[in-house]
């Protein structure tokens, strides 16, 4: 484990994409249309509301500097990462109300490209997010973000996996976690959360899932992350890497 090197000043990043139509396009042809008996997720609160800020509908982003203060329990002394190393990312994503909102994803800054432009093509091909707040929205619990279907991105802890402990991507700040009720892991037969229990069947498609060749996978895969749902023994749906991990 490494101390937090330092960095240059922060850079405001911001991108957009042409402004969406009326009413939200069909899932592109590559991916499989919802099925009328898909089960319902029930993740806690709902999708939040859209605001003032994203009543333009266009994309829109920008990172700044976080504080270990706005970090708290999602971070500690001893985490692989510190604050300066990492960026909170606020961006727009489109909602399964089919409507825009307005996020928080806190990632390492050397992934901030990157995440802003898997997030604009996810936006663009009005791709469903349920909720994009940082873990330390839930306490720094993981399993309260899962419940929640929340997308989240920086959090130190460990894997969740067999063997030894070790650090996961997320404490990194290089994985992100998308819409977790529908995008379950399966890790010993247990199902995170479990809510995501019947989505463990992973055809018909349904809203939300991230499939082989779907919008979500191929906007991770164009920027050259991973996607964890490739782990046939225990696959992680929700999980998106940018080191495989």
């Amino acid at each position: 484990m490494t101390a937090p090197s330092s960095e240059p000043a922060p850079t405001q990043a911001s991108a957009a994409a042409n402004t969406p139509p009326a009413s939200a396009p069909a899932i592109s042809a590559t991916t499989p249309t919802p099925a009328s008996s898909a089960p319902t997720p029930s993740p806690g609160p709902t999708t939040p509301s859209p605001t003032s800020d994203d009543a333009a509908g266009r994309f829109v982003a920008r990172s700044a500097v976080v504080t270990a203060v706005e970090l708290g329990k999602s971070w500690h002394t001893g985490c692989p990462v510190g604050p300066a190393q990492l960026r909170t990312v606020t961006l727009t994503y489109w909602g399964f109300d089919n409507a825009p909102h307005t996020g928080h994803l806190v990632v390492a800054a050397s992934v901030v490209p990157a995440v802003i432009k898997i997030f604009a093509a996810l936006f663009t091909e009005h791709f469903p997010i349920r909720s994009v707040q940082p873990t330390a929205d839930f306490g720094g619990s993981d399993d309260a973000s899962m419940a929640h279907d929340n997308t989240s991105g920086f959090n130190c802890r460990y894997a969740v996996a067999p063997g030894a402990p070790r650090w996961s991507a997320h404490a990194y700040g290089k994985a992100i976690d998308v819409n977790t009720i529908e995008n379950p892991y399966l890790e010993g037969g247990k199902v995170l959360p479990p809510q995501g229990a019947p989505y463990l069947k992973r055809t018909p498609y349904q809203l939300g899932m991230a499939v082989a060749n779907g919008q979500l996978v191929r906007a991770f895969a164009i920027a050259g992350w991973q996607w964890g749902g490739r782990w046939t023994s225990s696959p992680d749906y929700q999980h998106f890497s940018a080191d495989g991990g």
